[in-house]
């Protein structure tokens, strides 16, 4: 994290998920793989969704490596000052972010193998660009010409999830591995 004399700040961004708003910070959150919260009893390793759950009508919290994703019930943008305001108060009295061990890390995959580039495509280019809109995309497996994968954030409620999945992260990997036959959400 970065020293806590900086000044913090949070830039709140729309996501292609009406309910959700991506807070990108000027700070490290988290290293390693993303953590998803769907619920404050979810959330018992992070001290900063736990917070942001006792906000009424928080959904869930979202935790990327220098942003956090909140989606609400309703009323998205009306909350956001709230939302904002406690994100920034955790951090500057220097709380953590999350604690306890890191989350699993996507198990080694035989080099060469088709799941194995897959998963180097999702890494270097589709959940880069995915975490700009507050989600991410997470290999679940590849059978019978099908890829997996679990989404998560902005994406996992987001009515833009369908297009996104076929319109794009299918059409890119078909690209690439004209043996898949489909991509599907899990």
């Amino acid at each position: 994290m970065s020293a806590t004399n900086d000044k913090i700040m949070i830039l709140a961004e729309p996501t292609p998920n009406p309910n959700s708003i991506r807070f990108g910070l000027n700070r490290t959150l988290l290293s390693g793989s993303p953590r998803d919260y769907t619920s404050a009893d979810a959330a018992n390793d992070s001290p900063l969704a736990q917070e942001l759950f006792l906000i009424s009508g928080v959904k869930g919290v979202f935790i990327g490596g220098n942003f956090v994703t909140v989606t609400l019930s309703e009323n998205v943008w009306s909350m956001r000052p709230l939302i904002e305001g406690t994100i920034e108060a955790h951090l500057a009295a220097g709380k953590p972010v999350v604690t306890g061990e890191s989350a699993p890390q996507p198990s080694a995959l035989p080099e060469g193998s088709m799941e194995a580039g897959i998963q180097k495509i999702l890494e270097t280019e589709i959940r880069p660009a995915v975490a700009m809109d507050g989600g991410d995309v997470q290999f679940a497996g590849y059978e019978n010409g099908i890829v997996k994968l679990h989404l998560r954030g902005s994406c996992h409620s987001c009515p833009s999830a369908l297009f996104t999945l076929k319109g794009g992260i299918e059409n890119r990997l078909k690209a690439h591995f004209p043996e898949i036959v489909a991509v599907e959400a899990v």
